[in-house]
């Protein structure tokens, strides 16, 4: 219980932090009123709070508990030195979940769920709370075969999510970090304009950058692009750019709905870019 209120407080002071200092230095021009969003996400963030606590964190636990008893997982065939077992569980903890990032954009029933957080009209801090419960479910099914696979033990995993919350509260942030620092830092970790061109509107854009912690899955996997202007960023799902996608019945409706085509906009038009943002554009991050 204390150990679940440290990481609230945590996370929560992060969050503060992150929302205040956006609201000052903002790396992307708002397009959308903040305080619509900011209802419609944080009752999102409620809704997800209760079903991490009823369904995501008691499988996690549950299968962390049976994993240690039955030395089940590879990191329990490996014969490795102790220092090395949190290491390599950090690794494949993250891997696997770009895995899991990568699917929920790949198999259509996943993106029916996942679409609900990609269709936010401004990417910012509040954002990284907008997950769909159904999407929290069925990443509650993934957490159980990646523990079990993988046999992290429980102070690894809990490492690991603290990591991981701060990571993503960090990339989906629109704070505006000087470039060189930025570029410097995305060497070994995701940051906020490198999660910026995977939250636009051009489809290929979109398919990219999906790593969570460490950038370097998307090198490793050819899914790495960087070299988009944040200015030239629209940020959303085309298909889902009405007002009224962005109400809370409606946007927790929408997996349940007939779906339009997600590239295309109501005029029949199409995103796309000449030049950046393509498969494997390594170059650099752009301003």
């Amino acid at each position: 219980m204390r150990e679940t209120l440290v990481v609230g407080a945590v996370i929560g002071g992060l969050a503060s932090l992150l929302f205040l200092v956006e609201r000052f230095i903002p790396l992307r021009r708002a397009r959308h009123p903040l305080a619509g969003r900011l209802i419609v996400n944080l009752a999102f963030a409620l809704i997800a709070f209760a079903t991490v606590t009823l369904a995501v964190r008691p499988a996690a636990v549950a299968t962390l508990a049976w994993t240690g008893r039955a030395s089940f997982g590879l990191l329990h065939l490996l014969a490795l030195p102790e220092a090395a077992r949190p290491l390599l569980a950090f690794l494949l903890m993250d891997l696997t979940f770009y895995w899991w990032h990568r699917a929920n954009h790949r198999i259509r029933l996943l993106w029916r769920f996942h679409n609900v957080h990609h269709i936010d009209p401004d990417l910012d801090v509040t954002t990284a709370f907008r997950f769909h419960f159904g999407e929290l479910v069925f990443s509650s099914a993934f957490r159980v075969v990646q523990i079990g696979l993988i046999g992290p033990s429980l102070w690894a995993y809990a490492a690991y999510e603290l990591v991981f919350q701060a990571g993503t509260l960090f990339h989906h942030s629109n704070v505006r970090l000087p470039i060189r620092l930025e570029r410097l830092l995305n060497r070994v970790l995701v940051t906020p304009r490198m999660h910026g061109i995977h939250h636009s509107q051009v489809m290929t854009e979109t398919n990219s950058n999906y790593s969570t912690v460490l950038p370097w899955w998307d090198r490793l996997h050819s899914t790495l692009g960087l070299n988009v202007p944040q200015a030239g960023i629209e940020i959303g799902i085309p298909a889902y750019a009405r007002v009224e996608d962005n109400r809370l019945w409606n946007a927790i409706a929408i997996p349940f709905r007939r779906q339009r085509s997600y590239w295309r906009r109501e005029d029949g038009a199409t995103d796309k870019r000449e030049k950046g943002g393509t498969e494997g554009d390594t170059t650099f991050l752009a301003e």
